[in-house]
Parts: C-alpha cells; sequence; structure tokens
C-alpha cells in the first residue's frame, strides 16, 4: 500500500512526471543506438568479437560498461568511458595546475571552460580509441575465419572512425539532456543503464547453468539461492560503504544585531568514509592495464606478465587491493582539506567543542579522516576484489562482475542519488519521502566517477 501510495504521489507531479518521462525516452534511444552496427561489418566478424570478449576478463568490463555495444560493434561500441577519461584528466589537472585552479574558482564560468575542454579531450581520445578498437576488430574476424575475414582500408578505417566518434559524442549529448531535463545525473545514469542491461544475461545463464543436467553443473539451485544472498548482502555491504558518514558537531557563536540573535546553532560536518567514491579502483585499474599491455606486445602472457593479467589471479588480485588502499589515501587527501575546513569555520565563528580553533581545528579533523580513511579503504578494497572470490567458488565471469568492483558500486551510488532527487521532489510538493522514517542521503556529488 505503501508503494502505491507513492506511485501516485509521483505521477501527481507534473514535472517530476515530466522528468521520469524524458529519462525513459532518453534511455530508449540508447539502447537502441546499442545494436545499430556499424556500417560493412559481417555477422562473422561480430561473433567473433562477441567469443574474444567473452573470453577476456578486461574486455567483458569494458562491454558491461557500453551496455553490451563492444561486443556487438556497435555505433555506440566506445560508449561513455572516453568522456569519463577525459573527465579524471581534468579534474586532477584542477589538483596540480594553477590555471585549472583558478578556472574552478571562477564559479559558472570556469566550469563551462572546463566542460569545453573535457569534450575537446573526449575527441581526442576517441581520434586514439577508434582504430585501436578497429584493428582489434580485424585480427578478431581474421583469426576466426582463418585469415579471410574482414579486411579495412585507410578510408574504411578513417570514417568508420568517424562514425564511432559521433557515437560516443552524442551518448555524452543524451546525458547532459538527462541531467538537463530528466532526473539524475545523465552520464552517471547511462552508465548504470549499460551495468545493468547486462544483468538479465547473466543471472538467467548462471540459473541455467545450475540446474541438473547442465553441463559443469554444481550445487544445483540452493548454490543459485545462496548466490542470490550473498550478492544482496554485498550490495547491502556497498550501500553502508557509500553512506557511511562521522558526524562532527560544530558550534557556531551568537551574535547580537540590534534586537535579533544570530547564530548559536549546533551543525555537524559528514565526513564520509568513502570520501574517494569509485576513483581509487579507476585508478588503481589502470595502473593494472600496463602489464596487459606489455603482454599484447611480447606477443603472450608468460611468467610474471601472466601474473599480472589473470584478472582472478592471486598477484593481481593483491598488488589491485594494496593499490586501491593507497589511492584510497591519496585522493582523499587531496580532496578533503582539513585546513581549508578549519579556515572556513573560523572566519563563520565556528568551532568543534573542545578544540581550539584554526591549526588546532585542522589537527583534529586531519586525524579524524585518518582514522575513518583505513576502515573505508579495507572495505573498498574488498568490494573490488569480490569479483574474483565469486569466480573461485565456481560462478560464472559475467554473473561475478555484479558481486563487486567498480559496476556494483556506481549501481549503489547512482541508484541512491536519483532516488534522493525523486525524494526531493516529494518533499517540496508536501508528499512523504521514498521511506516512512528518515531520508535517503545519497552521495554527495552527483558523479559515478
Amino acid at each position: 500500500m505503501r508503494f502505491t501510495d507513492t506511485i501516485k504521489n509521483i505521477w501527481s507531479i507534473k514535472e517530476l512526471r515530466d522528468r521520469i518521462g524524458i529519462t525513459l525516452l532518453l534511455v530508449l534511444i540508447y539502447r537502441l543506438g546499442c545494436y545499430v552496427v556499424l556500417p560493412g561489418i559481417s555477422p562473422a566478424a561480430i561473433d567473433a568479437l562477441a567469443s574474444f570478449t567473452n573470453k577476456s576478463g578486461l574486455m567483458q568490463l569494458l562491454d558491461m560498461f557500453s551496455g553490451g555495444a563492444f561486443s556487438q560493434a556497435s555505433v555506440f561500441a566506445l560508449g561513455i568511458m572516453p568522456y569519463i577519461t577525459a573527465s579524471i584528466v581534468i579534474q586532477l589537472c584542477g589538483m596540480i595546475l594553477p590555471s585549472f585552479q583558478k578556472m574552478q574558482r571562477e564559479g559558472e564560468s570556469g566550469r563551462q571552460k572546463l566542460n569545453q575542454y573535457t569534450r575537446y579531450l573526449t575527441v581526442v581520445i576517441l581520434f586514439l580509441q577508434a582504430p585501436s578498437y578497429l584493428i582489434n576488430l580485424q585480427i578478431q574476424a581474421s583469426s576466426a575465419s582463418g585469415g579471410l575475414g574482414l579486411h579495412m582500408g585507410f578510408w574504411t578505417t578513417v570514417y568508420l572512425t568517424i562514425i564511432l566518434t559521433a557515437g560516443s559524442m552524442f551518448i555524452m549529448w543524451l546525458g547532459e539532456r538527462i541531467t538537463d531535463r530528466g532526473i539524475g545525473n545523465g552520464i552517471s545514469f547511462i552508465i548504470l543503464v549499460g551495468i545493468i542491461a547486462r544483468l538479465p544475461g547473466a543471472l538467467s545463464y548462471e540459473f541455467i547453468s545450475r540446474l541438473p543436467g547442465a553441463s559443469g553443473s554444481q550445487g544445483g539451485l540452493v548454490m543459485f539461492i545462496i548466490e542470490i544472498v550473498l550478492l544482496f548482502a554485498v550490495t547491502v555491504g556497498a550501500v553502508l560503504l557509500v553512506q557511511g558518514t562521522r558526524k562532527v558537531p560544530v558550534q557556531y557563536a551568537k551574535r547580537i544585531v540590534g534586537n535579533r540573535q544570530y547564530g548559536g546553532a549546533r551543525q555537524y560536518i559528514p565526513l564520509k568514509v568513502n570520501a574517494a567514491g569509485v576513483m581509487p579502483i579507476i585508478f588503481a585499474q589502470a595502473i593494472m592495464f600496463i602489464p596487459m599491455a606489455f603482454s599484447g606486445f611480447r606477443g603472450g602472457e608468460t611468467g610474471f606478465l601472466h601474473a599480472f593479467t589473470d584478472i582472478n589471479g592471486f598477484w593481481y588480485n593483491a598488488v589491485f587491493f594494496v593499490l586501491i588502499v593507497a589511492f584510497t589515501y591519496f585522493y582523499t587527501a587531496i580532496t578533503v582539506r582539513p585546513t581549508e575546513m578549519a579556515e572556513n569555520m573560523k572566519r563563520n565563528n565556528g568551532f568543534i567543542p573542545g578544540v581550539k580553533p584554526g591549526k588546532k581545528t585542522a589537527e583534529y579533523l586531519d586525524a579524524i579522516m585518518s582514522r575513518i580513511t583505513l576502515p573505508g579503504s579495507i572495505f573498498l578494497g574488498i568490494v573490488a576484489i569480490l569479483p574474483a572470490f565469486a569466480r573461485f567458488f565456481g560462478i560464472s565471469q559475467n554473473f561475478a562482475q555484479f558481486f563487486g568492483g567498480t559496476s556494483l558500486l556506481i549501481m549503489v551510488g547512482v541508484v541512491l542519488d536519483t532516488l534522493q532527487q525523486v525524494e526531493s521532489h516529494l518533499m517540496m510538493h508536501h508528499y512523504d519521502g521514498l521511506m516512512k522514517e528518515g531520508k535517503i542521503k545519497g552521495r554527495t556529488t552527483g558523479s559515478a566517477y
């Protein structure tokens, strides 16, 4: 009954109804585009690419973020990830280069400049990635047909590169339209849709593989039910990680102006347990891609390189875990700045009870962040390597990817962020929220990366 009333309340708000409708329409356009194949690509080449993708854990990860378009040789094959890469590079430049820091402080005009630079960099990345994708497509088609597969000339490669670039830029445009006229953060929502699109197929494959009589079946349906329960438990843990905060009380001094009293209220600074989000996983994965690149140049994976290219192996996941913990501390240190927080409190006549304003407050906040970042980084590392543990217990590669890693954290974060926006619309129109008690805290930012 509560759920039905909430749906009625959502439908009764015209603005919210229109935003949800526009979001669903744009998502439908995106999903249809994922099945539009590049011109001149034969079904045999697509089958060869899909077979290669299913055999490689890394390729499956890229295919997941593109919603299956990568393995279908679609015009959307490169997905939104080049834009994400460009955004990360611009974000890092804002932490290092003074000129970018100045633009960040310029408000809306500076933000527009940074967005424009991000688009330019996205195009550059696409012009580098598209030919690589086409070369890989030719190699897989040729190997599957004994050298008689797909052959592309120079100009064919050029116009297919332009098509792939235009496809990814169109996805970026769809994401911006969802942000402006729809519900939620558009780029993050498109990534979420791409990930969820793979879930039904992975779930059905896992179910069929557990049926009695299936080849390699182990544990039967009981094991499948246990997997679903474990997936639910991991998702709950990811929600706790995303929403976990430490509230630091801040007292503001009273000021008497005329006959009115200002200040004197107690507020709280919410310090997130995982202030870095999924960025440490993305950085760590970028580092772990280096051995894979070297193995490709050497023409095989042997010895040391094989140990660091097997995404289900011990050494890969051990190093991956350590890198995530290290990058969590690094990214938290450059994004959460206790000195600035202490100065802002001091300027607004605020102080932490029992702590002197200024330097002592900065040291106090830094100590708290160091304490809560340790368990947060360890838990983040565990979530990131959970797919390897799932594979160890016989879960299929496609389904194991939903047991942790970037995909799970993005799904949890985007869903919470979207529900938070829906709830804010309901509360604005004097309706009850989505939950009987409390509110959905969501994330502090509207980004999945």
